[in-house]
Parts: structure tokens; sequence; C-alpha cells
């Protein structure tokens, strides 16, 4: 079993911001099918700031972790600022993750962009 830092292990144990925001003003899901790790992210809008970030993750244990690592970076930022968290920001915000488990912090942060992305798309039209 890989060794996971205590911040994974937390996030993993108490995840923060879990759930679905029923009228969000985004949505972003990813899917890894080589792992099986899936990632819906949902996102609340107010004065271009994120005012409220859930997320549902199906996944191993870093997987859970990254997701909710991310909804904590990604809360209370600006869409540009909540645009730039990388996987290698979500991974460092965990004290790492193993090699095998990079794949997750990637998922994170393309289910949080892909969220913006939605809302952006839907706001263009309106």
């Amino acid at each position: 079993m890989p060794a996971y830092s205590e911040k994974v292990m937390d996030h993993f144990m108490n995840p923060r911001n879990v759930g679905e925001i029923p009228d969000a003003d985004g949505m972003g899901s990813v899917g890894n099918p080589v792992c099986g790790d899936m990632m819906a992210f949902y996102i609340k809008v107010d004065d271009g700031r994120l005012s409220d970030v859930k997320f549902k993750t199906f996944g191993c244990g870093a997987a859970i972790a990254v997701s909710s690592m991310v909804s904590e970076m990604a809360k209370g930022k600006t869409l540009e600022e909540a645009k730039g968290i990388t996987n290698a920001d979500v991974a460092e915000g965990l004290d790492g993750l193993p090699k095998n488990k990079l794949h997750c912090s990637n998922l994170g942060a393309d289910a949080l962009h892909k969220a913006i992305e939605d809302y952006e798309s839907r706001t263009q039209e309106a």
C-alpha cells in the first residue's frame, strides 16, 4: 500500500464539501476508465467568485482526498484564480501523492475547470 501523507489521510477520512448543489451555476465531471475514478464538481458563483464548491467522487482514497483539497483550494477564489489551480498545486497541497496516484490530482483540477467552463458557457448565452 502506498504511503499517504497525514493531509491525504485527513481529507480522505474527513472530506470537506461533499455533496451536490441542486441549483449549481456550473457542473463538471470527469472520469478515468483505467482506474475507475469518477468526479463531479458543482459550483456556485457570486460576483465572479466561487461562493460554494461541492463534489461527489467515486474512487480510491486519493481521489476523495484530491476532490476535498480542490474544493477547499477553490472556495472563495475568483474564477480566474480557480482556473489557475493545477494538478501540481493539488498534490503539493496534500503534501504529495504516491506516483501511481498522481493522475487523481489531474482529475480534481480538470473537474473543477470543467465546472467553471460550464458556468461561463451558460452566462455567455444569457
